[in-house]
């Protein structure tokens, strides 16, 4: 071997080091001529452990479980010089503690998918259980005020009031549940799309809700500009309207203010919910709109909640191809800003939000 011959061989035993995993080079005649410390280090002093087939001329990779318990990715690169054949580089990769960790995470799934099943299966076993003693209470809070069982002093008709006022909630709530199980049972809600008039809908709205905010003590405005026809479904809406107004009454002090606006804003309607109540921190402006997360100021305020109501209205406002954010309004309470399409759903929103106009400012939801 001549002095050029030593200077290619260090130069090649020098790139063999220089590569992060194990590596040999293999001859136009199937020898190897040369393998780093990596590979000795995987398989031993026997150039040939892991495997070295002869004569493959095409690149090639694969996973080969070693008799150890070890796993190696291996991959073959041909080395090639005017068309002529040179030999190839063999490499490999231990992935023994990568393999280790997808099979724990594939474990983790199917657990986690079971476990999904049964919350999903136990939550809506319990909403069924629970609304036909609920049905019976509502039912015999209605008879008690009939006048034919006689008359009711005042203080026994605010009894009643408050029973059937916590019954009408607790029936939300049990709704609420069943709804939140059937969208993850079927990845999402059946919409029935038609024309909506939407100043329409935000006055049935808010006059649905004007008894919860006057005995909340509270003063509602409300402002549409007039604008096209909405195509989207209306029930579906008054439901996210309504959990809004709802929010928006429990977490504001009597003697404030609940603004509800709309405007067409080009190919858009915008329809914002304000309120002069709580408000929410700014780090969870976001994360109320997730099922049962609420914000710390309505957790300890001794507001009630299920965190519901928000992830709901969200996946509703997304299947309309919209958005709904949340920021602060005006005088410090929250404001709930919802964006809808005139002409209904185009291409899905992006599930991380990124579409989203402006941040949030909310609370817990209903």
């Amino acid at each position: 071997m001549n002095e050029d011959d030593d200077r290619w061989r260090t130069l090649l035993d020098a790139l063999l080091e220089a590569l992060p995993g194990g590596a040999a080079v293999q001859g136009p005649d199937d020898r190897v001529l040369a393998a780093n410390r990596r590979f000795t280090g995987m398989f031993g002093t026997g150039v040939r452990a892991g495997g070295i087939p002869a004569r493959h001329h095409v690149h090639r990779t694969a996973e080969l479980p070693l008799p150890d318990g070890r796993t190696v990715r291996r991959v073959i690169e041909p080395l090639r010089h005017e068309g002529a054949y040179l030999g190839a580089l063999w490499t490999y990769e231990d992935v023994t503690e990568r393999k280790r960790r997808e099979r724990d995470l594939e474990r983790d799934n199917v657990a986690l998918t079971e476990l999904a099943r049964q919350r999903n299966a136990f939550t809506a076993a319990a909403s069924h259980e629970l609304r036909t003693p609920l049905t019976s209470v509502i039912s015999f809070c209605e008879l008690l005020t009939d006048p034919s069982f006689g008359a009711l002093t005042d203080e026994q008709a605010s009894f009643l009031d408050a029973i059937r006022r916590n019954a009408d909630r607790m029936q939300r709530v049990i709704a609420d549940l069943l709804l939140t199980t059937r969208m993850r049972a079927t990845a999402g809600l059946e919409l029935e799309f038609g024309d909506v008039e939407v100043d329409r809908m935000l006055q049935d709205a808010v006059l649905d809700r004007m008894s919860t905010t006057q005995e909340a003590g509270l003063f509602t405005v409300l402002e549409c500009t007039p604008g096209p026809v909405l195509r989207g479904d209306r029930h579906r809406l008054q439901n996210v309207l309504a959990n809004l107004l709802e929010n928006a009454a429990k977490y504001t002090p009597a003697g404030g203010r609940i603004s509800v606006t709309a405007a067409p804003r080009g190919e858009f309607w915008e329809i914002e919910v304000a309120d002069t109540g709580i408000g929410v921190p700014e780090e969870f402006r976001e994360e109320i709109f997730n099922g049962f997360v609420r914000a710390p100021n309505a957790r300890t305020g001794g507001y009630p909640g299920t965190g519901l109501g928000l992830a709901i209205s969200r996946a509703i406002v997304r299947l309309h191809g919209g958005t709904i954010t949340v920021g602060e309004a005006a005088d410090g309470g929250a404001a709930f800003l919802i964006r809808l399409p005139v002409e209904g759903p185009g291409d899905p929103p992006d599930e991380d939000g990124a579409n989203d106009r402006g941040g949030p400012a909310g609370r817990a939801d209903a």
